[in-house]
């Protein structure tokens, strides 16, 4: 009797597993058959948002349905988060995120109104941002070498400016005073335009920024180019050392940009975004257009590889924020 029991109710088990495989592969041969909307915690004309319209368009034309891009800036990025964390996990709403609301956020902030490491599913990376050490042109700090021998023989003579405290360009330059074991002052501001004019002006003598909104200031001559967070050159500007040249050990950081959805959305549909989005990462016009944003294409091999870097840049930014002493929000 006891056998029999065991094998009706592996049938059912079997059975119940199967109508829910074949329900899976249904939904994802009719997804998608209403509007995507993506959520950006930016405001319009920034990077992510930008970058967020260009993929859409293509996935407007490849997936033949409405993709509309909804910003929802506030919070560092954290609020478009918050609202996807409360959103049906249908693959109907997506949000494009900076690895400043997963990783950096939780950690700042008291309160997110969401769970970086359990309330999404991660799709897949799109891209990465370089930031670039750059310092004032007329006190000599050109070089690394430069820098970091003026700073252990004056600690805290020197200061740096960032976006913001917390913000990526804060903790980049917490982590490379780690590791060149110099002390600089810290001089927050609440964006780059100011904090890049006072370096320019000699109020400050260096800061830590995207690539992208630093190198006009390089090119016209106003700044000097240190070196740039990551394991390799920028494409945008591949005569510019990486630190890691320059003997600082394991420096490769910047922000990254990339999909999530809801907890609970369906595996196929994870899957088939994944691969649509790295399809259209691969034309020629969207790489150049992302380029030209500052942006290097940079995508997942899976939806799993991609949880893998979240969770662990969340780790690492945690212990930068520590190190950084960075106080709750």
């Amino acid at each position: 009797m006891i056998i029999k029991l065991t094998r009706k109710f592996v049938s059912t088990a079997a059975l119940a597993l199967l109508s829910v495989m074949l329900a899976s592969t249904a939904l994802s041969q009719v997804y998608p058959d209403k509007p995507i909307s993506i959520l950006v915690g930016f405001p319009p004309g920034t990077s992510t948002d930008s970058i967020a319209r260009i993929i859409g368009e293509k996935l407007n034309r490849d997936l033949g349905q409405p993709v509309i891009i909804k910003n929802k800036p506030g919070a560092g990025g954290g609020l478009a988060l918050a609202e996807l964390a409360k959103s049906k996990a249908d693959g109907y709403t997506l949000a494009l995120s900076a690895s400043g609301p997963l990783g950096i956020n939780p950690h700042i902030y008291k309160v997110t109104n969401y769970d970086a490491l359990n309330d999404f599913d991660p799709i897949g990376q799109t891209s990465w941002l370089p930031f670039l050490l750059v310092t004032n042109k007329t006190k000599g700090l050109d070089t690394l070498q430069k820098l970091t021998d003026f700073a252990k023989a004056n600690p805290d003579k020197l200061n740096y400016s960032s976006i913001g405290v917390g913000t990526t360009s804060h903790l980049l330059m917490a982590m490379l005073m780690v590791k060149t074991q110099t002390k600089i002052t810290h001089v927050p501001y609440t964006g780059s335009s100011q904090s890049q004019q006072d370096v320019i002006g000699g109020n400050v003598d260096m800061t830590f920024d995207t690539l992208v909104s630093t190198l006009p200031h390089v090119k016209s001559g106003r700044l000097n180019a240190v070196g740039v967070s990551t394991h390799q050159r920028a494409r945008l500007d591949p005569s510019i050392p990486t630190l890691e040249e320059q003997g600082v050990s394991d420096f490769n950081m910047g922000a990254w940009l990339g999909f999530v959805a809801p907890k609970g959305t369906d595996p196929v549909i994870v899957q088939k975004l994944h691969d649509q989005i790295n399809i259209i990462l691969k034309d020629p016009d969207v790489t150049e257009k992302l380029e030209a944003l500052g942006a290097e294409v940079v995508t997942s091999a899976s939806p799993q590889a991609f949880s893998t870097l979240i969770q662990n840049n969340y780790k690492v930014w945690g212990e930068l924020v520590k190190q950084a002493g960075v106080e709750q929000k």
